[in-house]
């Protein structure tokens, strides 16, 4: 072997070196290192996020807990609004749906009612919960008669947004007139979705709705991801899933991605967000770093 012979085959081995040290993560795309956050120095000027699918089952709950439980880890103040009649996020949290003097419904259909007077604690230090229950049912039918009906929602979270960094909205499972408020509300929304064939399906459906929310009612919303959930990678199914996913939607898929696991089960039942109940789990850490990445998308369309 000569001399140019053996520079070159040194050459390639450092190429293939440093090629081997990008870590590729379940996306398919090499996966950044996300910073740990900067604390807030002061509060307000709250950003309202809403969770949004309309399939059932695809994980908003949890992601809005969780997410929620995260960013006040970091120091940020969030306010989670249960805006689903099934009241599943306020369950999530350890309320009774039965025992609530007040809720998100009494907020939006009362004019002398004010967010304090329903907001609650949730348990979790920073965080906080307008909750819900069956009685939101009824909104969508009595707020088709309103004018601005759209607004509603905007309206009454308006003297919200001074307190909070961070709003998190947990929408219901379809794209009715509550989910157009949610979006007309919001500043950006993040679409989880079960790593799952059927599921991916629908998600043209729902673009065409924030698409057609953006032109009419909020020129400002824009989608701060899509969420893969409920990622098993051992298996073919879900593997192709995720690759259609990022073929679909490219870089507005987040490189975090939530893994299937009981912990999920079981911090419901106890009624209390992951990062607490199972603080050293994969969840709690897949829900850290996705905290990571949306402050990192924020601070980037800064």
């Amino acid at each position: 072997m000569d001399g140019s012979e053996s520079r070159q085959l040194q050459e390639n081995t450092v190429t293939t070196v440093e090629e081997s040290e990008a870590v590729i993560g379940p996306t398919g795309r090499p996966l950044p290192v996300f910073p740990e956050p900067v604390r807030p120095a002061v509060h307000g000027n709250a950003r309202v996020i809403s969770m949004v699918n309309q399939k059932g089952g695809v994980g908003k709950t949890t992601t809005t807990i969780n997410l929620g439980a995260s960013l006040a880890e970091y120091g940020y103040k969030v306010l989670l609004v249960d805006f689903d009649p099934q009241g599943s996020l306020s369950v999530g949290l350890g309320l009774n749906p039965h025992q609530m003097e007040k809720t998100v419904y009494n907020l939006l259909m009362q004019r002398d009612v004010a967010v304090d007077e329903v907001v609650v604690p949730s348990g979790v230090d920073g965080m906080d919960l307008l909750p819900s229950n069956i009685d939101l049912s009824a909104a969508e039918v009595q707020l088709v008669h309103e004018v601005a009906r759209e607004q509603t929602l905007q309206r009454v979270l308006a003297p919200a947004l001074e307190k909070y960094d961070v709003i998190l909205v947990d929408c219901q499972p379809s794209l009715g007139l509550l989910t157009v408020n949610a979006l007309t509300a919001s500043d950006s929304v993040i679409v989880p979705l079960e790593c799952e064939y059927f599921a991916l399906r629908g998600v043209a459906l729902l673009k065409t709705t924030i698409d057609k929310v953006r032109e009419r009612l909020n020129p400002k919303l824009e989608i701060d991801g899509v969420l893969g959930t409920m990622f098993d990678g051992r298996t073919l199914h879900g593997r192709e899933v995720m690759e259609r996913l990022v073929e679909a939607w490219g870089d507005t898929v987040f490189h975090t991605v939530i893994r299937r696991t009981v912990k999920f089960s079981d911090s419901t039942v106890a009624g209390e967000p992951i990062t607490s109940y199972a603080s050293d789990s994969t969840g709690a850490d897949s829900y850290r770093q996705l905290a990571r990445e949306v402050l990192a998308r924020w601070q980037r369309d800064v």
